[in-house]
């Protein structure tokens, strides 16, 4: 039984574990805050398997995937990457933001991603086999893909993708006084908040509110916070620097919150 706590939206506990049983790798796609990464440690609970996130950036290099010579009193040495660790052990390997590594960086995934199930290590001259219990599980947003940064279609044709969104608001409320500890009217309200701010225009809110920011609301409250106050500096203040959409948003806690004087 996993350690982690997570609530299943809909059939995406029996595709991981039926990806992880044939080796396929997954590809998951969803907004920020939506459960991505939570899932995937819940995934690795529940299959006890250990979880190596990467939390990619542009700077990401193959080396530090892989691995790469050190230096010690002793002389020179190889030391593995979190990807190289994960296929010669076994474990996931959770590539977090796949879209923002480099894409030179992504290649050295494709002889991981197909039936080869191989990782090929030029410095050291070896060509790995994966571990039976290796999976290789990325994640990105699509709100923010543009021409420059997405992934190449050879690369993502290699997976078989789940797609996630923020919960229902039945579920979120349930996730948010579980995690916060803050009773069923308090959770309701603020679900309700992220609800109407998700309906806002595109133009005025750049990214919706997650499930991450109302659960550190909930914490906030849950320790004797003024709810008004955690809203705002946990909701509000996180989504924007735009004055005019900062009042949009406060004025949407002040209908469920009153401000505290």
């Amino acid at each position: 039984m996993s350690n982690t706590y997570y609530l299943p939206q809909a059939n995406e506990v029996e595709l991981f574990e039926v990806a992880a049983s044939m080796n396929l790798p997954l590809l998951i796609k969803g907004p920020t805050g939506c459960g991505k990464t939570r899932f995937v440690e819940y995934m690795g609970d529940k299959l006890k398997r250990d979880v190596y996130t990467v939390v990619c950036h542009d700077d990401l290099s193959a080396a530090d995937l892989i691995g790469r010579h050190l230096i010690d009193e002793n002389g020179t040495y190889w030391q593995d990457g979190p990807l190289t660790k994960a296929v010669r052990n076994g474990g996931i390997c959770y590539l977090d933001e796949i879209i923002e590594a480099r894409k030179d960086t992504t290649v050295i995934l494709h002889s991981l991603a197909d039936y080869r199930r191989v990782l090929p290590i030029d410095r050291t001259g070896e060509m790995i086999q994966a571990h039976p219990d290796f999976m290789l599980v990325v994640s990105y947003n699509p709100g923010y893909q543009n021409l420059l940064k997405g992934m190449k279609p050879s690369t993502k044709q290699r997976f078989i993708s789940l797609s996630f969104d923020y919960p229902h608001a039945g579920v979120e409320k349930e996730i948010i006084i579980k995690e916060s500890g803050v009773n069923a009217d308090i959770a309701q309200r603020l679900t309700t908040i992220a609800d109407e701010i998700r309906q806002l225009d595109d133009n005025d809110i750049q990214e919706a509110v997650s499930t991450r920011l109302l659960v550190y609301a909930g914490k906030l409250i849950s320790k004797g916070f003024n709810p008004y106050d955690a809203c705002m500096h946990s909701i509000v203040e996180s989504l924007s620097d735009e004055r005019e959409v900062l009042e949009v948003l406060e004025r949407l806690v002040q209908l469920h919150f009153i401000q505290k004087n």
